[in-house]
Formats: structure tokens, C-alpha cells, sequence
């Protein structure tokens, strides 16, 4: 799919999730059905997804963590498509440099660290080693509400 300026403009107003089609409409100057089938094209395709976001340190007795994952494989996609399906992961990027992937994960007094590491992690292979980065304090971080 086409990724064209009025898909661009249409996806900065969803920012706001709550945001009517009607409003988007108006300040674009096109047909609410114009602006209802773009955004229904760019969610099909999977490049548009609306959904609502939350702070983990809002709600009480939740946080997120970011792990470093270096792997023992040059497999790192399959294992990272592999990561994307444990419990409390929010999501999974490949990167370059000190780790191979870099994971979020969310988690709450029923769900733990300890739990992620030993019912989770414990079931990929080739994980050569993982360091832990416990957000102390987050700007901006909103993620979906998982748990």
C-alpha cells in the first residue's frame, strides 16, 4: 500500500485515538467516507493499528523493563518472532550493536521478572545472554495494556 501525504496527515490526527472521522474530515477538507475507507486500508494492511495506550507507572504496581538479548545464533528474526509471543512482551526489536534484540515487557504483581525468565525465556534456544534495564523513570512511554 501507498503511503501518500493524506495517509501521513490522517495518521498524525489518529494520535489522538478518540479523534472522529468527521473531525479529521473537516480540517482535511475530504469526505468522512474518504478519510473511514483510508483508515480502514492502512488497518488492513497492518500498517496502521488504533489502540489505547497506557503509562505503566500509572497503574499501580505495574512496570516495564527493556532487556538486552544477545543470542548465541545468527538466526536473530526467527528468535525474535519467537520473543514477540512470550507473556508481557510488548515488543521486540532487532538491533545492531552490544545486544542483538532489545524487548519490553510489562509486568505486574501476578507477573514477574522472575516469572518472564523462567517460564518465558527458558523455553527459546540460543540465548547466550540477557541484561536487565529496569525503568526507573519513563518519558513518554505508553504501551498497550497486555497482562
Amino acid at each position: 500500500m501507498k503511503i501518500d501525504d493524506i495517509n501521513m496527515t490522517i495518521i498524525k490526527h489518529l494520535r489522538d485515538g478518540r479523534r472522529s472521522f468527521k473531525n479529521i474530515a473537516d480540517t482535511l477538507s475530504l469526505t468522512e467516507n474518504t478519510v473511514r475507507a483510508r483508515v480502514k486500508k492502512l488497518v488492513d494492511s497492518g500498517i496502521l493499528e488504533i489502540t489505547g495506550l497506557v503509562n505503566p507507572e500509572s497503574i499501580p504496581r505495574h512496570h516495564a523493563v527493556i532487556i538486552g538479548v544477545k543470542l548465541g545464533t545468527a538466526d536473530m528474526f526467527k528468535k525474535a518472532e519467537l520473543f514477540s509471543k512470550l507473556r508481557g512482551i510488548v515488543s521486540v526489536a532487532v538491533v545492531t550493536g552490544r545486544y542483538d534484540l532489545l524487548v519490553t515487557v510489562l509486568f505486574n504483581d501476578d507477573y514477574s521478572l522472575e516469572d518472564f525468565y523462567t517460564e518465558e525465556v527458558s523455553r527459546i534456544d540460543g540465548v547466550q545472554s540477557m541484561e536487565t534495564f529496569v525503568i526507573y523513570k519513563n518519558f513518554n512511554l505508553k504501551v498497550p495494556y497486555i497482562l
